[in-house]
């Protein structure tokens, strides 16, 4: 039986937070860029100006994803702890 102590599982976890945390770093740089243009677009087309609140309207609602997609990167190590999946696998083993 294989235990999750072991180099090459270290690694693999490993890599796979990192390709969770660059897919986060991905989708932040595309909201900005994307979100950037639109609101500067709406307010050369728009007679407001930077005041027009639509420009603002998919920064707002894909924010809300973007937190989403922050907390499920982020947030299992701070909220469970760093080594929470691992105690918990090894603990059902054990049952």
């Amino acid at each position: 039986m294989e235990t999750y102590n072991t180099p090459n599982s270290k690694l693999e976890m490993a890599q796979r937070k990192v390709k969770r945390v660059k897919g986060f770093y991905i989708h932040a740089i595309v909201y900005i860029c994307v979100n950037l243009f639109i609101i500067v677009a709406n307010s050369i087309d728009s007679s407001k100006g930077f005041a027009d609140a639509d420009g603002y309207m998919t920064a707002l609602f894909w924010g809300f994803g973007l937190l989403a997609h922050a907390l499920s990167v982020f947030a299992p190590d701070f909220i469970m702890g760093r080594n929470w999946e691992e105690r918990k696998i090894q603990e059902y083993m054990n049952k």
